[in-house]
């Protein structure tokens, strides 16, 4: 389960910063420090302090009095750390604006899903988030290149978007010549024109992958009908360190934008490890399920839930964007208990959300508690033996998990008809 808990992770830390994305001040009141496991929290604390007696010189009284107390906020958890975790840590403080000409003072701490590099102390209208965000980024790069004799294009694939940066066309010549000429001299002005078409793709292609960092440059996959992807790779005309990175050939019948694509699916055995293939090939298997005779597979929450708690699901599915909770309500007037699940805007409390009334009395429902669906139905995954899968939305197949499943799905083991 150690890929389920590291997923659940990620999946916390996104949702964290999202939340924190939301929030903003009224003036450069919101403080944000970042703390590397190595930096010694009594040389952040000397900081903090010099940074108190500087904040003494804000003209205004309300920014001055928030930052300060900020501050003070901050000082008073670092006197229980003796050092940061290693990861380090990231902590926020603030007085957050909540509306109505109203603030509400938070702290925020986020143990990182990666070492932070370095300290930085930040002080603004909002927080500093991109040193962390940059950690949900995948860095991990593939080059793309499909081509015939006619045209050809060349793109990444970076992490888990393919992006199209280059399309070259052709003045090779067909092959029904024209009056006049010999078909051995038409057959070798078709061959030069051939060649400086490889030359050109070839450097187009070499000048755009140098510029990819060597360490996350994974491999090269190359596309097109036979023989023209074999003699572009066996000619060699990438530059001599790129030509050591091609890592498969693949028979596609695009050449232009949606040959990338293609190519990506064609590679899916070669690229197995990378994390949109190996999500891709989970949602094509929950599509074949859900409309195979045996119907074994489910979506939305209420039936996902029940199929779960009877041990049928073989692979729990979230949407990266799903955000769901489930509340713990009670009618104020019947004393009436019960359970509904509420999607909710991050940055905003649940216990705000709009819930209906009660359904015996009518009364107004007021909330317990609540827990986030993804947490609860993961730790129900676990303890059933079902695997848990998190679908990003930035492909095709991830997206209408969100959008047309609502973000929760499951493959089953065995068909229940619920």
């Amino acid at each position: 389960m150690a890929k389920t808990a590291d997923q659940l992770k990620r999946y916390e830390f996104r949702t964290q910063l999202e939340g924190l994305r939301g929030k903003s001040g009224r003036g450069t009141e919101l403080v944000s420090i970042l703390i590397p496991h190595d930096k010694q929290i009594s040389d952040v604390t000397s900081q903090l302090r010099d940074e108190y007696g500087q904040a003494a010189n804000i003209k205004s009284k309300t920014t001055r009095l928030n930052v300060q107390s900020a501050l003070d906020s901050v000082m008073s958890r670092l006197r229980f750390v003796q050092r940061a975790p290693l990861n380090g840590v990231a902590i926020y403080c603030g007085a957050i604006d909540i509306g109505g000409n109203k603030t509400e003072m938070e702290t925020i701490i986020i143990e990182p899903i990666k070492q932070i590099k370095s300290y930085k102390y930040h002080c603004s209208s909002s927080f500093l988030l991109e040193p962390l965000e940059e950690m949900l980024m995948d860095t991990r790069v593939y080059g793309l290149l499909v081509l015939d004799r006619r045209e050809a294009t060349v793109g990444l694939l970076k992490g888990k978007i393919v992006q199209p940066l280059k399309h070259m066309t052709s003045s090779v010549p067909g092959k029904q010549r024209q009056g006049g000429q010999s078909a051995m001299r038409f057959q070798r002005l078709r061959e030069i024109a051939i060649t400086d078409f490889y030359k050109r793709i070839g450097e187009h292609t070499s000048e755009i992958l140098i510029q990819v960092e060597p360490k996350e440059l994974q491999g090269i996959l190359v596309g097109g009908p036979s023989p023209t992807k074999e003699e572009f790779v066996s000619g060699e005309y990438l530059h001599h360190e790129l030509q050591q990175k091609i890592i498969g050939k693949f028979d596609v019948s695009y050449t232009d934008e949606s040959g990338l694509y293609e190519l990506i699916d064609r590679a899916s055995e070669t690229m197995q490890n990378v994390d949109v293939m190996h999500e891709k090939q989970v949602m094509n298997r929950f599509m074949r399920e859900l409309v195979g005779e045996k119907s074994l597979a489910t979506y939305g929450e209420e039936h996902v839930r029940r199929n779960l708690e009877m041990g049928a699901v073989d692979t729990l599915l979230f949407s990266e964007d799903l955000r769901m909770t489930r509340l713990r309500v009670r009618c104020s007037s019947c004393n009436t208990i019960t359970e509904v699940t509420v999607r909710y805007r991050l940055g905003t409390d649940v216990r705000d959300s709009s819930l209906k009334a009660c359904s015996s009395c009518g009364g107004e429902m007021e909330v317990l508690g609540y827990v986030d669906i993804v947490h609860e139905l993961t730790e129900t995954a676990e303890n059933m033996g079902s695997r848990v899968e998190f679908i990003s939305t930035d492909f095709e197949e991830g997206a209408q998990l969100m959008n047309a499943f609502g973000g929760i799905a499951a493959i089953l083991r065995y068909s229940t008809g619920i």
